[in-house]
């Protein structure tokens, strides 16, 4: 069984990758029809082979390490393409897969009639082998080889809509971000190579008792760069709302379910080093609580109907790194679990309307759809419902169990800030569902006459999706803190400070956690229901407050100010000083070249006159054969150089002989 195990472990990256070179190469030559069904069927083989392994992980308990390849030997440094699946893994491989062949599926009626169709399907097919590489390596190469090629595809992703300008400056803004966070996770690979020898996981984690405090917080704060930047925390998170460019089951892959949650894994991986250092511990905990906080009210005033979900993905992924912060490692996990089932449900759901409405994104223009596309509705309340944390859905589940940690190991301030962000968050998803769902109709003439419900290949997975947001939590998490997926993380995740919490304290925490979601929906409904007139009321009274939010803060207006234009001006004075003094001192020694052979030519001239013909003619052939060497071309020059080099060694070969 075990042989099995392992050969099933190796196929799960290579069923995509076959797809990607298939759809890649050949795609021109068949039809979407086959592209779309390589594409999604590669996943879903990919799926089947996850359960395999999951299977008996589960009823054996034990982990499996299998060497693919080996890649890199030599001194010190031994790596190989090499995989790590225990329950951490099973749980990323489950979501990663299964989400994701939903959303395959999905694509084929959503992206349906596309001009670049098959290119659109390689590319996502290329991200799950990138994000399969990411949770299944064995040691920090693979795992940042994956890391990068997911920050590609979501360039290219981000950027399908390549003629688009905005989308075009999107890609290229989330690759740029992404690359301050790269840079912090590369310096970390290289203090765990000084330190350890060696990049395994097994080994790094089986001798990280012997680093020193410091040097533990150094390491784990360069991993936490890396994490803030593919998790779109604070302060690098400006480049998950404007992802929002490209196609809407991009979003909900890449940007809901799986990419962004990337950091979270890489933390929860590295626990061992973080729990050494409280101080790492104190900023993961901090920035999560503030990114939950501080993306919770930029969501409060958006209209477009996408940029909502993606604050939002901000905001839940503040709570995962709050849990992360204060040793609720599964809790995290949990909430990344949950988090995946109802997001990508929203997201997709959200890509119907639009779908629905024509392309039509502004929910301002909206209103009035739940009779008219009624499923879309239902499965959009499903995950309104689970995100804001009401019981039994799913996001109630994990949300609270983050949000219980903290209060009762003491983190208060950060309690607060979640239970701030939780009673914003059920605000603004049902003031999204009254705009967009309720209400008189909004949208002009020719919208409302051509509104209807999508088609059972986008509509099936939203209800698969649906029914995981309902009971996922409930399944996985119940009772709370001793659920089957405690017990199936706890050998390799466990809570750091892990006590217990009396049952009355933990019922008056999930009641007061209900308690904030429903006045977040009673706002919302008296705001946007009841009476939406006192909605447009407040936003005119708090003008000033209202405009900052729907400016975001105006903090891509400060980094604009700050770093982009000032490196943009020092790249211009970089680019005049290349072309002015280094290209001129190029030229200079050209043009003296030049000066030089024509002299020469001039002289020789003279003395022929005086009677010189010999020295003259002389003179004649070598300046031209000068002029000739000095061509102005660095390839020839480089050639001059290295038959000289040639020479040379032939002159000393001889002199040595002799």
């Amino acid at each position: 069984m075990s042989d099995l195990t392992d050969l099933l472990i190796k196929l799960i990256p290579i069923f995509p990758l076959l797809a990607v070179i298939s759809n890649g190469l050949l795609g021109g030559r068949y039809s979407h029809d086959v592209a779309h069904r390589l594409a999604w069927g590669s996943v879903g083989l990919s799926f089947l082979c996850t359960i395999g392994v999951f299977t008996d992980i589960l009823r054996t308990g034990a982990a499996h390490e299998v060497i693919a390849y080996q890649w890199i030997f030599g001194g010190d440094l031994t790596i190989n393409l090499a995989y790590l699946v225990d329950p951490l893994t099973c749980v990323m491989l489950l979501v990663v897969t299964g989400v994701g062949f939903l959303i395959h599926v999905y694509s084929v009626g959503y992206m349906h009639g596309e001009a670049g169709f098959t290119r659109f399907f390689t590319y996502m097919n290329l991200f799950m082998v990138a994000m399969l590489l990411l949770v299944m390596g064995n040691n920090y190469v693979v795992l940042f080889i994956g890391w990068e090629g997911v920050g590609l595809c979501s360039y290219l992703l981000i950027g399908y809509y390549y003629e688009k300008v905005s989308a075009a400056k999107a890609a290229t803004k989330a690759f740029v971000v992404n690359r301050i966070g790269d840079a912090g996770f590369l310096l970390a690979i290289f203090l765990v190579f000084v330190n350890f020898k060696t990049l395994d996981y097994t080994k790094v984690f089986a001798q990280v008792g012997q680093l020193s405090p410091e040097m533990a917080t150094a390491i784990a704060l360069c991993l936490l760069v890396g994490a803030i930047g593919k998790s779109a925390q604070l302060p690098l998170y400006t480049w998950l709302p404007d992802a929002m460019e490209g196609p809407t089951p991009v979003s909900a892959l890449i940007h809901a379910a799986t990419m962004v949650t990337a950091g979270v894994y890489m933390i929860v991986r590295n626990h061992a080093i973080f729990d050494l250092s409280p101080t790492a511990m104190g900023i993961v905990g901090m920035i999560g609580g503030c990114t939950a906080l501080f993306a919770a009210t930029i969501g409060l005033v958006q209209t477009d109907i996408k940029r909502v979900l993606a604050y939002s993905t901000v905001s839940q992924l503040g709570y995962m790194f709050l849990g992360c912060g204060i040793g609720a490692y599964t809790a995290a996990i949990f909430h990344l679990m949950t988090h995946s089932f109802f997001k990508a449900l929203l997201f997709l759901s959200a890509g119907s309307v639009i779908h629905a409405l024509s392309g039509e994104q502004d929910i301002r223009k909206m209103g009035g759809l739940s009779k008219k596309i009624p499923w879309t509705y239902r499965l959009f309340l499903i995950g309104t419902i689970a995100i804001a944390g009401l019981p039994p859905f799913a996001g109630f589940w994990s949300k609270d169990e983050i949000m219980a940690h903290a209060f009762t190991h003491h983190h208060y301030l950060l309690y607060g800030m979640a239970a701030i962000g939780a009673l914003l968050t059920s605000f603004y998803m049902f003031r999204l569902t009254y705009l967009t769902f309720y209400g008189s109709s909004r949208m002009d003439h020719h919208t409302k006459e051509h509104v209807h419900e999508s088609p059972m290949v986008m509509v099936g997975p939203l209800m698969a999706l649906g029914l995981l947001s309902l009971v996922g939590g409930l399944i996985l998490g119940f009772p709370p803190e001793h659920g089957w997926l405690h017990k199936f993380l706890g050998p390799v995740a466990g809570i750091a400070g892990e006590h217990e919490a009396g049952a009355g304290l933990v019922f008056l925490l999930m009641g007061a956690a209900t308690a904030i979601a429903l006045v977040g929906w009673g706002l919302a409904h008296v705001l946007y229901s009841v009476r939406p007139a006192t909605a447009d009321g407040w936003a005119a009274k708090f003008s000033g407050a209202y405009t900052t939010l729907l400016n975001k803060y105006y903090v891509d207006e400060l980094y604009d100010f700050l770093f982009v234009e000032p490196i943009k001006r020092w790249g211009e004075l970089l680019d005049w000083f290349d072309r002015t003094v280094v290209d001129g001192m190029v030229r200079g020694v050209g043009q003296l070249a030049d000066w030089g052979s024509a002299g020469s030519t001039w002289f020789e001239k003279h003395a022929i006159y005086a009677g010189l013909n010999v020295i003259g003619y002389g003179n004649h052939l070598a300046a031209r054969e000068g002029r000739k060497m000095q061509s102005g071309m660095v390839q020839h020059y480089a050639a001059i150089i290295v038959a000289g080099l040639f020479l040379l060694a032939l002159v000393v070969q001889i002199v040595i002989q002799m």
